[in-house]
């Protein structure tokens, strides 16, 4: 398995295209995105938890009872959630795709992202539908990538190639997500392609399961959204035998689904609004992996620790605390804790006891734009993995006047 340079247009048959409509006052800012396979695909998707849902979700959720799609619409600016006639605007736009494409409007999964509350008006949808589906193209990933954007400052795909049955498959994906971060079951919006023939129950179980340990990871201010989901659309011409159960091919399948979604996790927690840092907060020795994955979602949401490390701060006393109240059954007197990046490493903590360690040394090593803190429960033999971002007056200042 390889990565590549590509993302929803890296498997054969997708084609994707971003254009920009009218949704954004900004004339310089795609605001509609869409993907499209030749072929129809199996498709499995997850959604937010919130019980605030997005009426997109819940169109795409009734789209998704038989297992198949085969195009995504997703529209940037505007969330279309608590709208008294969002359900009708959100079958407005899969209807406007499926005419355009010459599919079924049930076969168009459709996504919705920016303000909750303001009224969405199908008419720059329908005005932009034309030069949207006429410029599909097998290199549109990126100007599709571009328009499913908000608070995003930088575009998120990544994609590999891997083989199964003998056969040459490819998988790739894109991601927007900045803020209003904090998923259970899906995170952000998420739109992954494969040309793998996969059934649509082996998919949903593949994705079901590999969020848990990506998605489910990563956080960035606390807030679950209203309008989270991840989607993966599988059109099985790569010419593979159908995975229809577990298997090689299915664990093949998984390897690359999880190469392609703990990238996007790493963009998105890059990538939060007003975040000057990476944070990684790797977790090993826990008696069992919920205890870890508790830990490590603890310290990375942790604002305290934020802001300290925004500050460039070893204060490794708030990653003990945040341990002490994720409710994980830990010995808290058996915990080690150290920070490391590309300029180095520093143990600051060993037993549940502070060391001697160099300021200096320290303030380094949390200077750079990616870090890592590691925890150690001295207990077992699981791990987990957490991802964030510092937190910043940046944060605030996007937040202050998000709306207006």
């Amino acid at each position: 398995m390889k990565m590549i340079d590509s993302g929803v247009c890296a498997a054969k048959g997708f084609t994707a295209n971003g254009v920009h409509c009218g949704i954004r006052k900004s004339r310089t800012k795609k605001d509609l995105s869409l993907v499209f396979s030749e072929q129809p695909a199996s498709c499995a998707a997850v959604y937010t938890t919130n019980l605030v849902k997005g009426a997109p979700l819940k169109v795409t959720k009734a789209h998704l009872a038989d297992g198949q799609a085969q195009a995504v619409i997703c529209n940037s600016g505007n969330a279309n959630t608590c709208n008294a006639n969002g359900i009708e605007i959100a079958e407005g736009m899969a209807a406007l795709t499926a005419q355009a494409l010459s599919i079924r409007p049930e076969d168009v999964v459709v996504a919705s992202t920016g303000v909750i509350g303001e009224p969405l008006n199908l008419a720059p949808i329908e005005a932009g539908m034309p030069e949207l589906a006429a410029g599909l193209s097998a290199d549109g990933n990126q100007r599709a990538a571009e328009g499913i954007m908000t608070t995003d400052t930088v575009m998120k795909e990544a994609a590999v190639e891997f083989t199964v049955d003998g056969k040459t498959c490819r998988l790739g994906g894109m991601a927007k997500g900045s803020g209003m971060i904090h998923p259970n079951m899906a995170t952000m919006l998420v739109f992954i392609t494969t040309d793998a023939a996969v059934s649509p129950a082996m998919l949903q179980q593949a994705l079901s399961t590999d969020i848990q340990s990506t998605f489910n990871m990563v956080s960035i201010d606390g807030d679950t959204s209203t309008n989270d989901m991840v989607v993966v659309l599988a059109n099985g011409m790569a010419g593979n035998a159908a995975i229809n159960a577990e298997g090689p091919g299915f664990s093949a399948f998984m390897e690359a689904l999880n190469t392609v979604t703990v990238a996007l996790c790493r963009m998105i927690a890059g990538d939060g609004e007003g975040a000057t840092k990476l944070l990684e907060c790797k977790v090993t020795g826990a008696a069992n992996e919920p205890t870890a994955k508790t830990v490590a979602k603890s310290v990375i949401c942790s604002s305290l620790l934020k802001a300290a490390m925004f500050g460039a701060d070893a204060n490794w006393g708030r990653v003990l605390c945040a341990i002490g109240y994720s409710g994980a059954d830990v010995d808290v007197d058996r915990i080690d804790v150290s920070f490391r990046s590309p300029a180095g490493s520093v143990a600051v903590c060993q037993a549940g006891a502070g060391i001697p360690f160099s300021e200096e040394k320290a303030k380094l090593v949390l200077s750079e734009k990616e870090i890592e803190i590691l925890v150690s429960l001295n207990a077992g033999d699981f791990s987990a993995t957490a991802w964030g971002c510092d937190l910043t007056y940046g944060y605030v200042k996007i937040n202050g006047d998000y709306r207006t």
